[in-house]
């Protein structure tokens, strides 16, 4: 069975960084498509960043230059690291991931698994 469990989130202020993990068991990061997703209260859960079992990443164009997904398949565990934090980015950022090689289309239906989430708040 698939289990992903985030760590990592917590309180920074504006300005600031942060890196949040995921500890993948059940499989192999090294063969899964993964990603980072988020929601904020009363909003939609959005992504953030992908990443394909190809090492291919993507991410949302609110993040880019500033997030950067990664993993490392020895310790099966997927990163997030977040620099330049801004108000916005608060919100409950999520780990998930899908068996497919790539993504099909990177937003929350395409993922199969997920974890429970970590909070991240960034003050102004």
């Amino acid at each position: 069975q698939v289990q992903l469990v985030e760590s990592g989130g917590g309180s920074v202020q504006a300005g600031g960084s942060l890196r949040v993990s995921c500890a993948a068991s059940g499989y192999s990061t090294a063969t899964y498509s993964m990603g980072w997703f988020r929601q904020a209260p009363g909003k939609e859960r959005e992504g953030v960043a992908g990443i394909d079992r190809y090492s291919n990443t993507i991410y949302a164009d609110s993040v880019k230059g500033r997030f950067t997904i990664s993993r490392d398949n020895a310790k099966n565990t997927l990163y997030l690291e977040m620099s330049s934090l801004k108000p916005e980015d608060t919100a409950m950022y999520y780990c998930a991931a899908t068996n497919s090689p790539v993504f099909r289309v990177f937003s929350p239906p395409a993922m199969n698994y997920w974890g429970q989430g970590t909070q991240v708040t960034v003050s102004s």
